[in-house]
């Protein structure tokens, strides 16, 4: 089953994104799909779509904006998916669900913070 997000429910992800980026902010999944109004099957269109933002910022050497989505338990990490998603585009080694990943995440964080995506889709 392929999973699609329409266009401008990825324009307001791309918004609801830049604005938690600025206020330096992390959103949970379920803030972001509230907030974007994401249509049934959810959490999988945000998934899907995410997992694209991530393949674009990776392709063109940007921090990943997909990073500021985190569950909603006391880690405020992503989900395991996120960090198996990172390292099949090479940018995370070591246990997708250890110390090195939730290091990682953290770097990355600031560096979203630090970015300015004006240019960027």
């Amino acid at each position: 089953m392929s999973v699609q997000i329409l266009k401008r429910d990825w324009e307001k992800l791309l918004g609801v994104l830049d604005d938690a980026r600025q206020q330096r902010h992390v959103l949970t999944y379920r803030a972001v799909i509230e907030r974007v109004g994401l249509p049934s099957p959810a959490m999988q269109v945000l998934t899907a779509a995410l997992e694209y933002l991530a393949r674009l910022d990776a392709e063109a050497e940007r921090p990943l904006r997909s990073a500021l989505v985190v569950s909603q338990g006391a880690s405020r990490l992503p989900r395991v998916g996120f960090f198996l998603h990172v390292q099949q585009l090479g940018l995370l080694e070591g246990e997708p669900d250890g110390l090195e990943a939730a290091s990682w995440h953290s770097a990355e964080i600031a560096r979203v913070y630090a970015h300015d995506y004006a240019s960027a889709p």
